[in-house]
């Protein structure tokens, strides 16, 4: 490959980014990554590590890292609020398909840090902080990029461009791409204590998913405390929803107490559908939400942009060291298709289930999801294609 400025580089330093450039630095591809915020961002957002994701992070040591610092969670369950478990399911079913039949809970951020880290280590690899991007340019020999610093505007340049840098990507409206979809109407509230559920709420397990037509629920154990996510209603405005006596109120709705819970965390955020139109343009990739962005029901965003960083790198590491540039047209025909028949359609599917508010159809729902848990066949399948398993066979980036 005839390379001008000998150097890909990554805007974005979340968990899609930092992996890409850690992959690649570590293939002898220099690397620059281009992170807005000061350091590695603390953020409760994302924390499912699905099996063939950590199986597919064995070799660059990530998942071991993981497995330190996560929470090996082998049984999810589907709850009705009224009536308890309606289903539940054992992913050591899946032995024979993952080496990690389970959902490893760990909250993004730590990952990040051991990326940097290992990222620090490696000579060629920059990572830049406070720096964002403002325009791109590229012709048929590299990419130009205007940057804000904290010294004032730069310009970089490089023989690649990966936009990782988020659903509000920089990078993906200046190249113009579309990015088409949806926004549900209503935040999602995020908060977190140390309360342990498990202990006063006999059967459930560390990932519940809780139906009901007003409320519904996500109730999750992460290694430092229990997260819930729930929807608030559009006629909140978010600067109330946070105030605390609102949490406090969603917390004894799902179980009363006579004291109130202890708040660490708490967040509300806009929540979309939508994949962009291309995840190429030239010498300019997308990855991870900049690519794709969907509600978090099902944990499968981050998953889905750490499957994106790894076939693109896959493929730029290989047209790096002599392999035709063609080989680059397969990148966005092996994730895209996977962004909305996977992980979108699914996602959506499970936000619908859990609010699904017409008695008749509720309760259709409801029956289904029990049946699907009672017959090990169905329940099987049903796995396979809630951890990602089925999506990455069908993608052909694992057997």
């Amino acid at each position: 490959m005839k390379r001008r400025h000998d150097r890909v580089i990554v805007a974005g330093g979340g968990p899609v980014g930092a992996l890409a450039a850690l992959l690649l630095a570590r293939r002898g591809v220099p690397v620059t990554v281009l992170e807005k915020e000061q350091g590695v961002q603390i953020d409760y957002r994302a924390s499912t590590f699905h099996p063939p994701t950590l199986d597919l992070l064995e070799e660059c040591g990530a998942e071991a890292a993981l497995l330190r610092m996560g929470l090996e969670c082998p049984v999810n369950q589907f709850r009705d609020r009224r009536r308890g478990r309606i289903a539940e399911f054992d992913m050591a079913a899946l032995k024979n398909d993952t080496r990690h039949p389970y959902r490893l809970q760990c909250e993004q951020f730590k990952l990040v840090d051991w990326l940097y880290r290992e990222l620090a280590a490696i000579p060629g690899a920059e990572l830049r902080f406070r720096h964002e991007v403002r325009t791109v340019q590229q012709d048929d020999d590299g990419v130009t990029i205007e940057v804000e610093t904290p010294d004032g505007p730069q310009t970089l340049a490089g023989d690649f461009l990966i936009g990782a840098d988020g659903g509000r990507s920089a990078v993906r409206n200046a190249a113009g791409i579309d990015f088409d979809g949806y926004t549900y109407p209503e935040h999602f509230l995020v908060a977190g204590t140390r309360y342990d559920f498990k202990r006063h709420m006999p059967g459930i397990c560390s990932v519940n998913y809780t139906a009901d037509p007003v409320e519904w629920y996500l109730l999750l154990e992460i290694p430092d405390m229990w997260r819930f996510i729930a929807p608030v209603d559009p006629a909140v405005e978010p600067s109330e929803a946070v105030k605390e006596q609102r949490i406090q109120d969603s917390l004894h709705n799902l179980l009363p107490r006579p004291e109130p819970y202890e708040i660490l965390v708490k967040a509300i955020y806009r929540v979309h559908q939508r994949v962009a139109a291309t995840y190429r343009k030239g010498r300019v990739f997308l990855a991870g939400d900049a690519a794709h962005l969907n509600n978090p029901l099902g944990g499968m965003g981050l998953n889905g942009g750490i499957h994106d960083a790894l076939s693109l790198t896959t493929r730029l590491t290989q047209v790096w060291h002599g392999a035709p540039e063609s080989l680059l047209d397969g990148y966005e025909p092996q994730r895209r298709p996977e962004a909305i028949d996977a992980i979108n359609a699914i996602t959506a599917r499970n936000k619908k289930l859990l609010e699904e508010r017409d008695p008749v159809v509720r309760e259709r729902n409801l029956n289904e999801m029990a049946a699907i848990a009672a017959d090990p066949q169905r329940a099987y399948r049903y796995m396979l294609d809630a951890a990602m398993i089925t999506s990455l066979r069908r993608c052909g980036m694992i057997g």
